[in-house]
């Protein structure tokens, strides 16, 4: 049987933006393959803001939670396998679900199962902007 959870983090994700809540989910920063902004982390944890203003292709498969966003103004892929996803919810209201482990979860947490986060993007230098007269 699949793990519910990929299926209950994209129902809640929906549910949340449909009801103009900001989306946000909690994550074990150190569960192998985790790739977030490590000055974030604190006690081990991270909470990341997944609604659609804030990230950029965001993509909940049964694997994991992957999108690009910018933090302190640095741009950076974030990959979350779904055994690291702690809990999604509300920033306004805290209405969402934390998770624990379940059947099936162990196909994500085993040394069998290693996924392959995608390859971080270059930052691109800015151009700086020229001006041309016109006559």
């Amino acid at each position: 049987m699949n793990p519910s959870r990929p299926y209950l983090i994209r129902g809640l994700h929906e549910w949340l933006i449909d009801n103009d809540l900001t989306p946000h989910i909690a994550v074990d920063a150190f569960v192998k393959g985790v790739m977030v902004p490590e000055q974030f982390i604190s006690d081990g944890q991270i909470v990341l803001n997944i609604s659609p203003s804030a990230v950029v292709g965001l993509a909940i498969d049964d694997h994991a939670v992957s999108f690009s966003a910018r933090f302190g103004g640095m741009p950076m892929n974030v990959y979350v396998p779904m055994s690291a996803v702690l809990a999604i919810y509300a920033r306004e209201t805290g209405a969402g679900m934390g998770f624990g482990q379940e059947p099936g979860a162990e196909l994500y947490a085993s040394d069998d199962y290693d996924p392959e986060p995608p390859e971080p993007e270059q930052p691109k230098k800015a151009a700086r902007p020229s001006l041309k007269v016109v006559k």
